[in-house]
């Protein structure tokens, strides 16, 4: 008896050893085309928390999903893809964890395993918001502009909050602008006009194109983070190159790129508007 809980002691320490030992390097995540790595951030207690909650029951699939979450908090993300692939392996048919295994996929520009676990959460919950907002932004890093319109008219009117329903309307307006329905996305902003209680770079990117803010003040000297001024400065960008001015939107695309805000969306689309621009 003493020999069997002695062995089922190690076997805990162990698999404890194994969850945690990757989380406390600050691992590779996405090497760039130009050849810039990009790495994860130290973690200041939320993954140990999480990891040690899971050891204590290390099939609960909700631990799994807060450890995943825990992790892309601190830009671990291919930690978190192989978390949420643990939970698949146990809940095949949770769309949740399709929901953010897809936005992680994205996160490290894996484009096709994104768009399959999207489209896979959608088959098992067409409500998933997540899942349509993420898959609009796939189609639209894709250069898919009409099918992302349609991904995102199918998440604004679920979007969960005044700051997702922001967004939602700026990347529809984006959208239907790339795909040539500029009728269309005037509507999205007319018919969505009324005030978001919220203040975020997507609200700020609504006002340009409202024609609310002058394109010199979007981004400020008080946007100090990377995903922020990441964020922005493809708003601009792809505001100039809907204008014709593709001089400009350059200028704002390789701006976004060298903010070091590698996971914002603005980043990983500008990179494909650069690719595109060549």
């Amino acid at each position: 008896m003493r020999l069997q809980a002695s062995l089922g002691t190690l076997s805990i320490l162990s698999a404890v050893a194994l969850v945690a030992a990757p989380a406390r390097a600050q691992t590779t995540q996405y090497r760039s085309p130009s050849g810039v790595t990009y790495l994860a951030l130290s973690d200041t207690g939320p993954v140990a928390r999480a990891e040690s909650a899971l050891a204590a029951d290390p099939r609960n699939v909700e631990r799994m999903l807060e450890l995943g979450l825990a992790q892309s908090g601190i830009r671990r993300y291919r930690e978190a893809i192989a978390t949420f692939t643990r939970g698949l392996e146990i809940a095949p048919e949770n769309a949740v964890l399709y929901r953010w295994r897809g936005h992680r996929y994205l996160s490290v520009r894996e484009l096709g395993n994104a768009r399959a676990d999207l489209e896979r959460g959608l088959g098992l919950d067409a409500t998933l918001y997540g899942c349509w907002y993420h898959l609009g932004i796939v189609k639209y890093v894709s250069g898919d502009f009409a099918g992302a319109a349609d991904a995102f008219a199918h998440a604004l009117p679920l979007a969960p909050n005044p700051g997702e329903h922001a967004g939602s309307i700026d990347w529809s307006w984006m959208s239907l602008s790339r795909a040539g329905r500029h009728a269309d996305a005037r509507a999205v902003l007319d018919q969505n006009a009324d005030s978001i209680p919220v203040e975020n770079a997507y609200t700020r990117r609504l006002r340009l194109y409202r024609g609310l803010l002058d394109p010199t003040l979007v981004l400020t000297p008080a946007d100090t983070g990377d995903v922020d001024v990441a964020t922005l400065s493809y708003g601009l960008g792809n505001w100039y190159l809907v204008q014709g001015d593709t001089t400009r939107a350059r200028e704002w695309f390789q701006r976004s790129v060298a903010s070091g805000g590698w996971p914002a969306f603005g980043f990983i689309a500008s990179e494909a508007e650069l690719r595109r621009l060549k």
